[in-house]
């Protein structure tokens, strides 16, 4: 054999003694086969003696799966400024690998164009998909839902089949806002962390407004503004609110990396964090405890989510689709300094 050539799988079956056919069989661990154990071993040990392997095409020809996971992103800058994005991806790329898939990551710049998700489920021969923050105008990919192809959101998805991973945003951006409210604030204003098309951060917001209305204050639309994932982002809101109200002594941030722009742009403007203007976030993302001041926030469990979306994805692709179709993971409130208490800082 020439210095560099792939070994082919008729060399496998000639050094074996058996058919080509007989060899993927066996090294695609086809089913039922019904291939005798001594001619199975005889192929494995042909293989590795030539150091053959099989190619992912001629894995999925044989076996009908093409062993990959699709995780699709519904928005490209949460791949570039959104922190929680790669715990989960992390998470999720562990659990595929270590049963033996791969994670091919994609984007869906428009998921609102007709045939998104099914050009990408058909064009990259996935087993499975999970979608990550799916948006509420997505109606391909509740067509998906109906389809019954394998598929996981991250997020919430207005449907009662559709099997969802997620966390009670609208619960916890409720307790972040009493707590501020506990602590004497009474201005508070409310930064999303992206569009208000996505449910998490329209989820977020409603919290806010819940936890004003249950203490009798008024939410002011004038005291929310929206960001785009990014720090420089929650500064441009910030500089928003300032401008229609210069009062506010409190911001509930969507995300933690745009309560980093808020806190700048506080600070811009002159203005104290927490004895002018207590700040919190959500998501507990690793640099939150090395804020100035330190951020109180909430925990996410980012790797969860990720590993509970692979576990009931891969399952299914298994055969035994989820029983449970929303499940939905805990949440604990991390409190530091920048709201002003110092009980639980660190």
């Amino acid at each position: 054999m020439a210095r560099g050539k792939r070994p082919t799988s008729f060399e496998v079956a000639r050094r074996a003694g058996v058919a080509r056919s007989t060899v993927s069989m066996v090294l695609n661990d086809v089913p039922d086969s019904g291939i005798p154990d001594a001619t199975r071993q005889r192929v494995l040990e042909a293989a590795r003696e030539l150091g053959y392997v099989p190619s992912a095409a001629a894995r999925t020809l044989v076996s009908g799966s093409a062993r990959t996971i699709g995780l699709i992103v519904t928005h490209g800058p949460h791949l570039e400024d959104d922190a929680f994005v790669p715990t989960a991806l992390h998470s999720l790329n562990l659990a595929t690998h270590g049963a033996g898939y791969r994670l091919l990551v994609e984007t869906a710049v428009d998921p609102s164009r007709h045939h998104a998700y099914r050009e990408l489920v058909r064009a990259k021969q996935i087993d499975g998909v999970v979608v990550l923050n799916p948006r509420d105008d997505d109606r391909e990919l509740l067509e998906l839902v109906d389809s019954d192809f394998p598929f996981v959101a991250i997020g919430h998805v207005d449907h009662p089949d559709a099997v969802c991973v997620a966390v009670d945003d609208v619960g916890a951006t409720e307790r972040l806002t009493r707590h501020l409210i506990g602590l004497g604030r009474r201005r508070i204003a409310h930064v999303g962390y992206g569009p208000e098309a996505y449910e998490s951060v329209r989820s977020r917001v409603h919290g806010y407004r819940r936890a004003l209305e249950a203490a009798g204050l008024d939410p002011d639309p004038a005291r929310v503004a929206f960001a785009e994932y990014s720090a420089d982002s929650g500064a441009r809101a910030t500089d928003a609110l300032l401008a229609r109200d210069g009062s506010l002594d409190a911001i509930v941030c969507g995300n933690d990396v745009v309560a980093f722009g808020v806190m700048t742009a506080l600070r811009r403007h002159g203005r104290r964090i927490p004895e002018d203007v207590a700040v919190v976030g959500f998501d507990d993302i690793p640099l939150a405890r090395h804020a100035v001041p330190p951020l109180t926030t909430v925990r996410l469990p980012a790797a969860d989510l990720g590993a509970a979306a692979a576990r009931l994805l891969l399952d299914w692709i298994a055969g035994s689709p989820p029983e449970e179709r929303k499940r939905t993971l805990p949440l604990s409130l991390v409190v530091r300094r920048s709201c002003g208490s110092e009980a639980g800082a660190d």
